[in-house]
């Protein structure tokens, strides 16, 4: 029976029952009990309350960096700055060069959205990612699918979905097949693959990192003597090396996803 704080602590922080290591498994890590309001349409499990954690904290910090900004910053707003002056040079600039003024409140909000929901998988006592269920990556693709179809209806009208699917100077018997292949690829695929991408490399990350530390665990307090010791330790480092190969993986994909995203505007509202 699952304790509260079992619900709460991931299973790598918690001791390996019995004498058999059981590694990690989809149902365990990401179908997590109820924490609160069990039974109703409002219940919460770890992964949803990790998300509104995320969601709050980014929140908080825009919110006083908004209010607190100085002409001359300091180390905290140093710090907000260089991530929105990131999106906004390497990501808006260098994709959509002098169009990309509109568009940076777009870009910014999918890269730090996805930054902050994806760092949560190496945060203390949260230890999941945000983004590591498909609901959260499908909501980020869906943000992005919509805002390369609005940005493509503000340039050209309506005739945005009629170039999409009917690019001039192609022949025309060639539309029969362009049209089913081109509505598929740019409005069915690109928020899946978007989605998809992201979610896929979340979950290999934590994955890793929980078979790490249930090894440690397994190896330190069951395996008795200087293998387990020895192996144990092993396990240890490599699981602190993947926390931060995480971090790096974590602020890959958020610039990834929200490149991505400005490719599809720069599509949109290209002639």
């Amino acid at each position: 029976m699952n304790t509260p704080l079992s619900l709460i602590v991931p299973a790598y922080f918690t001791a390996t029952a019995g004498n058999d290591f059981t590694g990690p498994s989809l149902a365990g890590e990401f179908d997590p009990a109820p924490i609160l309001f069990a039974g109703t349409p409002f219940a919460l499990n770890r992964i949803i309350l990790v998300r509104l954690i995320a969601v709050l904290c980014l929140f908080l910090i825009m919110f006083l960096y908004s209010r607190r900004a100085r002409l001359v910053p300091g180390k905290a707003q140093s710090a907000v700055e260089s991530l929105l002056e990131f999106s906004r040079v390497q990501i808006g600039e260098q994709i959509l060069g002098p169009k990309a003024g509109p568009y940076q409140p777009f870009l910014a909000t999918l890269f730090l959205g996805i930054l902050f929901m994806n760092l949560t998988g190496v945060i203390p006592g949260l230890q999941i990612a945000g983004t590591s269920l498909f609901g959260m990556p499908l909501i980020f693709g869906i943000y992005a699918y919509i805002g390369f179809i609005v940005a493509g209806v503000r340039n050209s009208g309506i005739k945005f979905f009629r170039n999409s699917l009917m690019p001039p100077g192609v022949p025309a018997p060639l539309y029969i097949l362009m049209i089913p292949i081109e509505l598929f690829s740019t409005f069915i695929l690109r928020p899946i693959t978007l989605a998809l991408r992201l979610l896929v490399n979340m979950v290999s990350g934590h994955f890793i990192l929980v078979l790490c530390f249930l090894g440690t665990n397994y190896l330190y307090f069951t395996i008795s003597g200087a293998i387990g010791v020895g192996a144990g330790t092993l396990t240890l480092l490599a699981g602190i090396v993947f926390v931060v190969f995480e971090i790096f993986v974590a602020a890959l994909q958020a610039f990834i996803f929200t490149m991505l995203s400005g490719v599809y505007v720069l599509m949109s509202i290209s002639e």
